[in-house]
């Protein structure tokens, strides 16, 4: 792991770049698998999961006696775990419902904005290296307060045909049926085309591999919205002297572990400090039984000295992170000056996998430098905003002359003749 010193800032933009995927001919290769989901449906997707994730499936349905057996392999204290993880990110989400009030912006005309929930959702569980329960929960829990209508689950079974317990309990507790056997490409196909098993959604939300990421970009060029661009999971630290080099290097490995293409970040103002994170870091990589993934992961995750804090922030508002963690002396007054994350956590006892799991806030977050221009899942995601107007007579009469000079000195005058037309026969009468 790399420590550099005093970065000049004209460098920043290529050492804060991140590690590049070759891509080659990913969205040929994805365009193809989603181009026979369209025309061959479960067909398709059947022989895809046998290909991938080697499932004979006769069905792509999980059906009522599996959440059921699922039921009696989660262990009690999990279930609890999840039980209350699930009512903090409801507590969270909840109370970020609102609607704007009626405005009279100018007499007789009165305008006013409802949130309308995005009917059909699709969610995507990645099987993978871990089992994203707790995505389940980050993601359906706003999707059933917004009053979404139909909730699509879908995740790769085993090679035996089964999906995770914990994905169908943590499904279930969230309010959610519809669970599919489908993961990678052949998943966001299915919901964003619908086939005779899966039902077409609007939007598309979750994390996934490379070829997910490419197929929900691709699917959301004509046929479903999706939550966000993503890529692979990131992690950045700004830390002082007062911190805990084994708190920060346990942050850093706890993004690290997600996979060898993450990334983990240290902005730091005390030489001395980025070493005593580094040998951490190193030592906590040896005990840790992800060590492969995080060894390679760490490979490209740096530690940067910087001349005060305030250049540290600077810096890392311009890498625009995933996850943002503050641990130095006026940390307060320092995250007030965050301009570019995903989620920032604040002090020397609030960990990332605080808000990964039960804290109340989501975790489906911007990647890739995205949070530059987008939020992470929130309830706003899963809903539209509609707005309605209300204009008496009067009201036209008063509105009507700015109405019709704007439309005119645009040339359109079927917009003016609609105003003219209504203040005309009000006059006649």
């Amino acid at each position: 792991m790399e420590i550099i010193r005093y970065p000049k800032k004209s460098d920043w933009e290529l050492l804060l770049q991140r590690p590049h995927l070759d891509r080659g001919n990913l969205n040929e290769l994805v365009q193809n698998i989603l181009n026979d989901v369209r025309a061959r449906r479960d067909t398709a997707v059947k022989e895809y999961e046998l290909q991938f994730d080697h499932a004979r499936l006769d069905d792509l349905t999980v059906r009522p006696e599996e959440f059921a057996e699922a039921e009696t392999l989660v262990a009690d204290d999990l279930k609890q775990a999840i039980r209350t993880a699930k009512a903090n990110i409801e507590k969270f989400h909840r109370a970020q419902l609102h609607d704007l009030p009626c405005v009279e912006t100018s007499p007789g005309v009165t305008c006013w904005q409802k949130s309308l929930p995005i009917e059909k959702v699709g969610l995507y569980i990645p099987g993978g290296t871990a089992p994203l329960f707790s995505t389940v929960l980050m993601l359906a829990v706003p999707a059933k307060i917004a009053g979404c209508r139909e909730i699509v689950l879908c995740t790769p079974p085993n090679a035996e045909g089964k999906v995770n317990p914990c994905v169908l309990f943590a499904a279930r507790t969230a309010g959610v049926d519809k669970v599919f056997k489908a993961g990678g490409v052949q998943a966001i196909g299915a919901m964003a085309y619908g086939t005779e098993s899966i039902p077409k959604v609007y939007k598309i939300f979750g994390p996934g591999n490379q070829y997910v990421m490419a197929a929900k970009q691709l699917v959301s060029l004509h046929d479903a919205a999706i939550d966000m661009p993503a890529g692979p999971s990131e992690v950045a630290v700004i830390a002082d002297d007062s911190a805990n080099p084994e708190f920060v290097a346990s942050d850093m490995l706890s993004q690290a572990e997600h996979g060898k293409d993450s990334q983990s970040m240290v902005f730091t103002d005390s030489e001395a400090f980025a070493m005593q994170v580094a040998e951490a870091a190193k030592r906590q990589c040896e005990n840790s039984p992800r060590k492969d993934f995080i060894a390679h992961s760490l490979g490209h995750s740096k530690l940067f000295v910087l001349h005060n804090l305030q250049e540290a922030l600077d810096m890392c508002n311009a890498y625009a992170p995933e996850h943002l963690i503050i641990s130095c002396r006026g940390y307060r007054e320092l995250g007030q000056q965050v301009t570019n994350a995903g989620s920032v956590f604040l002090g020397y006892y609030t960990p990332e996998s605080a808000g990964d799991y039960a804290s109340g806030t989501n975790h489906t977050l911007p990647t890739s430098g995205y949070a530059h221009a987008y939020s992470g899942v929130n309830m706003d995601s899963y809903l539209k905003k509609t707005t309605f107007q209300e204009i008496t007579p009067d009201g036209l009469r008063n509105l009507g002359p700015v109405i019709e000079i704007m439309a005119e000195n645009e040339s359109l005058d079927a917009h003016k003749n609609a105003v003219s037309i209504r203040l005309s026969a009000k006059n006649a009468n």
